[in-house]
């Protein structure tokens, strides 16, 4: 029996995945020991400097905190927290509260919520990718999301674990046919981020697909994303009646300097243009260059990615990274792009399919190598949020 629980997948991943949680937050506190910070800490989990509880509470950790303790404020015209989704604040809350309800209780439960959804996220990823892919190239994928450069995020007080482990239930929930399973969690998993209702398209999809040539089937899946779409609709009611407008989240997005709808090609050709004509100038000269390059060339490669996606795993796949990256990319922006990357699990599922050696071990040591990189830069407070 024991040798049977151990020699699982579950049991593997679950336990490989808290060893690289705890390893990358002491990879985090040594980084916080030996580097300068590169700008002045504005909190900290403890009201005064901790050089390893602050590595999980940076930049947007405090507006979680925020919501957590106090719930949303509406700001006529100016930045609210409106622009934050509720899921990740809200399981953060309860977890707070449990641990004792004072104000660092909140950042370390919104790192254990971030933390439990990863490793249910890994778990949830190995099976999704196990419905494409033979178990050694399912356990590639997991390693793939787990190692992504940006994948640091999966284990700070941010959403970025628990939608992917939102995300990763739905998707999976729909291909097994448990519409009901995949209606709730589609449910939450939408309001989980604000790029959440735009992987509506890539659920119809698979909905229609998982149903078939069964058309008895059809009711209960459309019947699935019906209800999925009832959680974004609770939200902007809850939204409406706050501020007096069902899209006040939208406008309040705007307000913190993101305007999305331009041309979603344009920052890459800037990019582009600055890195062929004068690289060593510009990441040198330009303040945010470094990270803007990171997280440009980042996106590049998945959008590279996204018609072999589309094309070798399906439609549904390929709505779910299009969607993604229409959005930020349509703000002209590169700030947050890697770690938009980071929940995009088609393209670790569709990298993991190659069984060729001079592929797999490349990637791995490039992810893990920015990985550690990213990591470290987050931590001492450069601008890679």
């Amino acid at each position: 029996m024991l040798q049977r629980v151990v020699s699982s997948p579950v049991f593997r991943i679950v336990l490989l995945s808290v060893a690289l949680r705890v390893f990358s937050a002491l990879l985090a506190f040594q980084a916080n020991l030996v580097f300068p910070l590169h700008q002045p800490q504005v909190f900290s989990v403890f009201g005064d400097r901790h050089a390893f509880w602050d590595t999980f509470a940076r930049y947007d950790a405090g507006w979680y905190r925020g919501i957590a303790m106090d719930g949303y404020r509406f700001v006529e015209g100016g930045r609210s927290n409106l622009a934050f989704f509720p899921v990740y604040p809200l399981a953060m809350r309860y977890a707070g509260r449990l641990l004792g309800g004072e104000m660092y209780h909140y950042y370390l439960g919104g790192t254990a919520v971030a933390w439990a959804s990863f490793v249910i996220a890994m778990v949830l990823l190995f099976y999704l990718a196990r419905m494409d892919l033979e178990e050694d190239a399912a356990y590639r994928a997991v390693a793939y999301c787990a190692v992504f450069p940006f994948a640091f995020f999966f284990g700070v007080a941010y959403s970025e674990a628990t939608y992917l482990c939102l995300m990763l239930g739905t998707f999976l929930a729909l291909r097994k046919k448990r519409w009901l399973v995949a209606g709730v969690v589609g449910a939450v998993a939408v309001v989980s981020r604000v790029n959440g209702i735009m992987a509506m398209p890539a659920f119809l999809w698979v909905a229609w697909r998982a149903a078939g040539a069964d058309r008895r089937a059809l009711l209960p899946a459309f019947g699935a994303c019906a209800l999925i779409l009832s959680g974004f609709a609770i939200w902007c009611g809850y939204v409406y009646v706050l501020s007096g407008s069902p899209f006040e989240w939208a406008a309040s997005i705007e307000r913190w300097g993101y305007h999305p709808g331009g041309s979603p090609w344009m920052p890459f050709v800037r990019l582009i243009d600055e890195l062929i004509s004068h690289p060593y100038e510009y990441l040198t000269t330009s303040a945010v260059a470094p990270y803007d390059a990171l997280n440009g060339v980042t996106a590049l490669v998945f959008v590279l990615m996204l018609p072999r996606v589309w094309e070798d795993l399906g439609a549904g796949y390929g709505l779910f990274m299009l969607a993604n990256l229409l959005l930020p990319l349509s703000s002209g922006q590169f700030e947050g792009l890697g770690r938009y990357c980071a929940v995009m699990f088609p393209a670790f599922i569709w990298l993991a399919r190659s069984p060729h050696a001079w592929v797999q071990m490349p990637a791995m040591l490039i992810f893990s190598s920015l990985y550690m990189l990213c990591l470290a830069l987050f931590t001492n407070l450069h601008p890679l949020f």
